[in-house]
């Protein structure tokens, strides 16, 4: 049986490790070969019905994987506005082809029905491919046993709450058994880093003092209380032995934790996201409703702590950039909390735009071209289990290949990008670089900056336990 044969001709491919100019062969859903351009080995590949792909002057990269989105989540009596089949499209023209989704347990439910009732929303529904962490809303005795047959499942990674009481809050003792537990099923604990309980007392206060503007929600979760709740998770996977991973690190003082706790030899980790290394309390500060556009928890800080930010992802105490993709809609979802920001729906759409702010990073000198695809393909990859079928271009991976015109100069605009919301967090920006074409595992998504995906050719992907421990 023949397998159809695409070779991706004349580009510059990027990988973590590595630059190098060469023709990929992909056979089927796979790479197989990489050689230089122009060589005999190279030439032969073309021959017969070989589909060409042209990529002179491009550079070919790894298919983008993001770690932690948030489609249709229901969250403060709505839900986020794109669904599987928007929100998997919008990834591809952003140059990612995987996504990380979170699946939630409610409280009283088991965790099982929880994931069960995210397969029924993404099955079928996926341009690219996906999997997924789960939510852990209700530690008991049953949820405990539960991570175990998850973890041999292939859904090895479960994120609790230090924030959000009364919907997701988890206490210390109900983190620490979790924690324990993954300690020896081999899972990987991901932690929302907020005293939330001190939060809400604040929340209270400031809308008691009528101060009830978007701005608000920045200064009431304020960056030591993140830095308090780092250092406890720290604390608490220490004792039970358990590697870390901390979501959305936005505050300079929550990274210190993290380099402290690094510094002393342990697995723990911290993600960071395009919204607190280009947005800022500027932005939830604009005037009339503006700032609710850019609430979000972690909330935005002040620009002094994107200096921080950047450092860490040099130095490597940040490993990974996601975009906790969560959007409302501005009208109609946002405008829920119009004189109440502690009724803003949190959340920003981002995951259509992570590659190519992360690009333009590159650009302005402040990452490497290698450290791009480090943080925002390899690294997701290899912390979640799913290297090195994703997140690289070498013999075996899966043809998960974007290709990239470094050159290009777009505008992003809520008018042009492909989420299902009404506005971007970034709009106005001007931003050098830009995706052409994607392939998913071998099958043209976009092309020529062309959709020609659909829904149902993504995959549900179960992964391995963790890549990443020292």
């Amino acid at each position: 049986m023949s397998t159809e044969r695409t070779v991706v001709r004349g580009g510059l491919v990027i990988t973590a490790a590595e630059e190098v100019h060469a023709d990929v062969l992909i056979e089927g859903s796979r790479v197989v070969a990489l050689a230089a351009h122009e060589s005999a080995v190279a030439e032969s590949w073309t021959s017969g019905d070989a589909r060409i792909v042209e990529a002179a002057g491009k550079y070919v990269i790894p298919g983008g994987v993001d770690a932690h989105t948030h489609m249709e989540l229901p969250f403060g009596g709505t839900a986020a506005s794109d669904t599987f089949e928007t929100g998997t499209r919008a990834a591809a023209w952003g140059g990612t082809t995987t996504i990380v989704d979170f699946a939630v347990q409610s409280v009283g439910h088991s965790l099982r029905s929880g994931l069960d009732a995210w397969h029924a929303k993404a099955d079928a529904q996926c341009a690219i491919d996906y999997a997924f962490h789960m939510i852990l809303s209700d530690v008991n005795e049953d949820t405990l046993k539960e991570m175990d047959i998850l973890v041999e499942e292939g859904v090895t990674s479960f994120k609790l709450f230090m924030a959000y009481p009364g919907v997701f809050y988890s206490d210390d003792g109900q983190i620490l058994r979790a924690m324990q537990r993954s300690a020896g099923n081999g899972g990987l604990i991901m932690m929302h880093a907020e005293n939330g309980i001190a939060i809400d007392v604040l929340v209270q206060q400031a809308l008691a003092a009528g101060h009830t503007d978007p701005r608000y929600h920045g200064e009431v979760r304020k960056a030591l209380l993140e830095a308090e709740a780092t250092h406890r998770a720290i604390q608490l996977a220490r004792v039970a032995g358990s590697p870390l991973y901390v979501v959305h690190v936005s505050a300079e003082e929550a990274l210190a934790e993290l380099v402290q706790a690094r510094d002393k030899g342990l697995n723990v980790f911290g993600e960071t996201c395009p919204q607190y290394l280009f947005l800022s309390t500027d932005n939830l500060a604009e005037p009339g409703f503006e700032g609710a556009k850019y609430v979000c928890s972690t909330p935005l800080r002040p620009k002094e702590h994107q200096e921080a930010l950047w450092r860490g992802l040099r130095t490597n105490d940040l490993q990974v950039v996601s975009t906790d993709h969560c959007p409302f809609c501005f009208t109609g979802q946002k405008d829920l909390g119009r004189g109440d920001f502690s009724k803003i729906p949190n959340g920003l759409p981002g995951v259509e735009n992570r590659m190519d702010l992360l690009h333009q990073a590159v650009v302005d000198g402040r990452i490497s071209r290698r450290r791009w695809i480090e943080i925002a393909c390899a690294t997701p990859a290899r912390m979640f289990g799913l290297y090195p079928r994703k997140g690289t271009i070498a013999p075996g991976a899966d043809a998960d290949i974007v290709i990239y015109d470094p050159h290009a100069e777009q505008v992003v605009s809520a008018e042009t990008h492909h989420m299902n919301v009404d506005y971007s967090a970034y709009e106005g920006k001007r931003l050098t670089g830009r995706v052409e074409s994607v392939l998913s595992r071998g099958e043209p998504v976009i092309t020529d900056r062309t959709y020609v995906g659909r829904a149902g050719h993504g995959q549900y992907t179960p992964r391995s336990t963790c890549q990443y421990l020292i």
